[in-house]
């Protein structure tokens, strides 16, 4: 059994996850109304939270208080990976005087309830320092330089790591040997770069084990796949000097522990919004591109996957297993959600949360929350818990003069919960799942009594699978094949002159890629039933593209169905006018 910590002005609570859904009653609820911070253990056997009076520490199981400390002014608290050292901050302040303050990042040990070492952090970003996870080496970012600990032994610096300006970096996960991937930001038309360097091989520039150099960069996320082997980069600039987007301009670069590196070719311009990796370390999916965003999954080389064309969608969430994916379009867009097999590349589901601002995947691989909080939303606040097939199986709506701040699964470590196999029906629910339908378009008065016809911006591209074909061909950019397309079309005009002068007219040839029902071009004589025959040719050709999107697993507009139940009317049509010829 796990739990949901929910953290709001009602108090502190735990709830029991599925299938109960009940509050915990092991964990006896804080009411105070100032709970600023909670945090689980990795392995999720320990809770601590600070109530604005201590910080406390609990066994999840028997809710037994560990220890307890002093700190009512702690905001930010973190257990190391083997549950030794408990971190908490507090805001940094000055003396009345103007001299320094006194330590506010505070690292405490949690068998002898002792503080071990206490440290000046004055900003809260990247206040805590970073453990491998055998604990083995600390790291802390001390005035543009990495400082290494080891074995929890913080009396004395191991390590150093001093380039330029190090404005920013992440330990790998998993297992010994720890690498460290560093960032460094570029100064009087330098360039900024990112390093990875193989714990403690630190000694000049040629014991980087790779290296990837970029203008363009005002700040950078990095982030480590689970086996260590690589590092996917996103450097984003503040302002985008073109004027395409209010965002700034991001790009996405690969950099390979092995040395490779390469620019992830992205191919729609405009922000990116998510990059996650896959669990399995060997593929990442991004989303990216001006609305209706692109999600693509690619390959260690870089090469697209699978596409899953453009939606309304700003985030990507893979499962804890990896053979689920979540494509979601949080905060200004309207909480759609697409659950892909991705194992399959086949569409589960498309549930909707409405003004969602927090998701999570619950560890065992099955459920998922969502939740609106407060401050980001101070509205209809509360969290809903989902089967990934669509189905609410539980909802909690905050009373309207109350808040909810945060939500959070109880963590398990790998190989807890086993993989299950993917279900496409909506599990039961005694919930209806159904959302309240969208506000309808403004209609003038004079339109209102008249079908309605469809109004997209954009038509959504359908996805599609871009793995290289049995033949080992690679799938041609859309550029490409328009391209090939003039190439042969030129080619076929140009042997229907050379035909023209010696045999007189023949029939045109019919251009690449013609649908099955379209018949080489004809000329009747008649431009009226040639515009006919044209028109007729056109909307199958249409239908065609339908029925690909279909069987794609694209959900069609009630016309487009309309539109595809004529396909034989038309077929029958053409082949009269064809025959009257």
């Amino acid at each position: 059994l796990f739990c949901l910590a929910v953290r709001g002005s009602e108090g502190l609570y735990m709830v029991n996850g599925p299938p109960s859904f009940t509050e915990s009653t092991a964990f006896q609820r804080d009411s105070g109304k100032n709970c600023r911070a909670v945090a689980f253990s990795k392995d999720g056997s320990l809770f601590a939270w600070c109530n604005g009076e201590k910080v406390n520490v609990v066994n999840v199981t028997s809710a037994a208080l560990l220890c307890s400390f002093d700190l009512p002014k702690a905001v930010c608290l973190e257990f190391s990976p083997k549950n030794n050292i408990l971190a908490t901050w507090q805001a940094y302040a000055t003396a009345k005087d103007g001299t320094a303050g006194v330590p506010n990042l505070q690292l405490h040990d949690l068998r002898t309830g002792k503080c071990l070492k206490s440290f000046i952090q004055k900003k809260q970003q990247n206040w805590c320092p970073c453990w491998s996870d055998d604990e083995s080496v600390c790291a802390r970012n001390v005035n543009n330089e990495v400082q290494f600990f080891e074995n929890n032994n913080f009396n004395t610096i191991a390590n150093k790591l001093h380039l330029q300006k190090v404005s920013d970096f992440v330990l790998s996960p998993g297992s010994q040997p720890t690498k460290v991937a560093v960032y460094v930001p570029g100064s009087k038309g330098a360039p900024s770069f990112v390093r990875l360097y193989q714990y403690p091989n630190f000694g000049g520039p040629s014991s980087a084990l790779a290296n990837k150099s970029f203008f363009k960069a005002d700040k950078v996320t990095m982030l480590w796949n689970k086996k260590a082997t690589a590092v996917l980069v996103v450097a984003s600039t503040e302002v985008d000097k073109t004027g395409a987007s209010y965002y700034g301009e991001q790009t996405l670069h690969y950099i390979a522990a092995n040395g490779e590196s390469a620019v992830v070719q992205l191919p729609k311009d405009g922000p990116i919004y998510d990059v996650a990796w896959s669990p399995n370390s060997v593929e990442f999916c991004a989303v990216y591109g001006f609305m209706p965003a692109k999600a693509t999954v690619f390959n260690l080389k870089c090469d697209p996957v699978f596409d899953f064309g453009t939606g309304p969608r700003n985030a990507a969430y893979y499962s804890p297993h990896g053979h689920i994916l979540v494509l979601a379009g949080f905060g200004n867009l309207q909480g759609q959600m697409e659950v892909w097999d991705v194992k399959n590349y086949r569409l589960i589901s498309k549930p909707v949360a409405s003004y969602s601002t927090y998701f999570a995947w619950c560890p065992d691989g099955e459920h998922i929350v969502t939740a609106t909080c407060a401050p980001r939303l101070r509205v209809s606040n509360g969290y809903k818990i989902w089967h990934y097939t669509g189905s609410v199986l539980h909802t909690h709506k905050v009373p309207d003069n109350q808040e909810m701040w945060q939500v959070s699964w109880q963590p398990f470590l790998d190989g807890v919960f086993p993989e299950r196999a993917v279900k496409y029906q909506p599990v039961p629910s005694e919930l209806p799942s159904a959302e309240p339908k969208p506000a309808q378009a403004y209609r003038p008065p004079a339109l209102r009594n008249k079908p309605v016809t469809s109004s997209k911006l954009h038509e959504d591209e359908p996805p599609q699978n871009m793995k290289p074909h049995p033949g080992g061909d690679k799938p041609m950019s859309k550029t490409a094949l328009k391209n090939q397309r003039k190439h042969e079309a030129k080619k076929a005009a140009k042997q229907e002159a050379k035909a023209d002068g010696t045999q007189g007219t023949v029939p045109a040839l019919a251009p690449p890629n013609t649908p099955p029902n379209a018949a080489p071009a004809t000329t009747t004589g008649h431009p009226e039933l040639d515009k006919k025959i044209k028109n007729l040719r056109k909307k199958l050709k249409a239908i065609e593209q339908l029925k690909e999107q279909a069987a794609a697993g694209k959900q069609l507009e009630k016309n487009q169905v309309e539109k595809i139940q004529k396909e034989a009317a038309l077929l029958k049509e053409l082949e009269e006018l064809e025959l009257g010829v």
